[in-house]
């Protein structure tokens, strides 16, 4: 008999995450607890339900219930350009590496903002690779890969955008890749006219294609240590040798058995190259 709160709450996550599963396809039974409840808990918050079990019985009958928990679920705040180490080392390996390619292809995984592929597509543009280069940005929510599709990005965030910019080696004024849509920030079309937007779930889908460059930022953070496996060797069977890994949310890189392949471009933003 299970006696506390605690434990009648974990009881109604995993009742939760199985009807999740059944009615939508999208499979977060793999995914820390902790990370996934405080998401619910805002859930609830917000629509007013008092417990988990009240939320199970309005998604498997209200769609709309389902897609706004699906979208809380699988949302993160947007970054861009916010580990400038990062992007500068990226800058020194991605640009060289590309242009030995005929055809190079970068793919984005679980994209769910605009600021996850518009910052690649910039960087591309500056080192001269953009035009020849394929984009594939993926996402199991439908509903945040449009968004994200969309290139918008808040006002609010411009001058922060701009400091990281400049920062991480930018060579322009970040305001030229901007236009306006709807009355707010959007990235220029040109930056998204090589992306190739798709429903793509980690979790359960298998290799594609192969890549010169994998990107999965803010993510693997969220995943249990069998998703983070299972989803590190999918990027190890999807990118071609010498090819870019770029990847953040793993505890120790070296105790990694799918980060055995690869040898460091910078191991403490997580830049990795295959070489096995």
């Amino acid at each position: 008999m299970l006696d506390s709160a605690e434990e009648i709450e974990e009881l109604e996550i995993d009742l939760l995450l199985e009807a999740i599963l059944q009615r939508s396809g999208l499979d977060f039974r793999g995914y820390l607890r902790e990370p996934l409840r405080h998401k619910l808990r805002a859930f609830m918050q917000a629509s007013a339900f008092a417990t988990v079990s009240a939320v199970q019985e309005r998604i498997l009958h209200d769609t709309d219930a389902m897609r706004c928990l699906l979208r809380m679920l699988g949302k993160r705040p947007g970054t861009l350009f916010s580990d400038p180490k990062h992007f500068i080392a990226l800058r020194e390996s991605l640009g060289s590496w590309l242009r030995s390619r005929p055809s190079p292809r970068i793919w984005i995984a679980e994209c769910v903002n605009a600021e996850d592929v518009f910052g690649i597509a910039i960087l591309l543009k500056e080192e001269e690779v953009f035009d020849r280069t394929q984009i594939f940005a993926t996402c199991a929510n439908e509903d945040l890969l449009f968004e994200a599709s969309q290139g918008k990005i808040p006002a609010s965030q411009l001058d922060d955008y701009e400091r990281n910019y400049r920062t991480g080696g930018g060579r322009r004024p970040l305001r030229e890749y901007l236009g306006e849509q709807d009355g707010q920030p959007a990235f220029l079309a040109e930056l998204g006219g090589n992306v190739v937007w798709a429903q793509y779930n980690l979790t359960t889908d298998a290799s594609f294609n192969e890549f010169e460059m994998i990107v999965c930022r803010d993510t693997l953070g969220e995943f249990g240590s069998a998703l983070k496996r299972r989803s590190l060797q999918l990027f190890h069977e999807s990118l071609a040798r010498f090819g870019i890994l770029s990847v953040d949310g793993l505890d120790n890189p070296e105790s990694e058995p799918s980060i055995a392949g690869y040898t460091s471009i910078q191991r403490e933003a997580g830049l990795f190259r295959r070489i096995a």
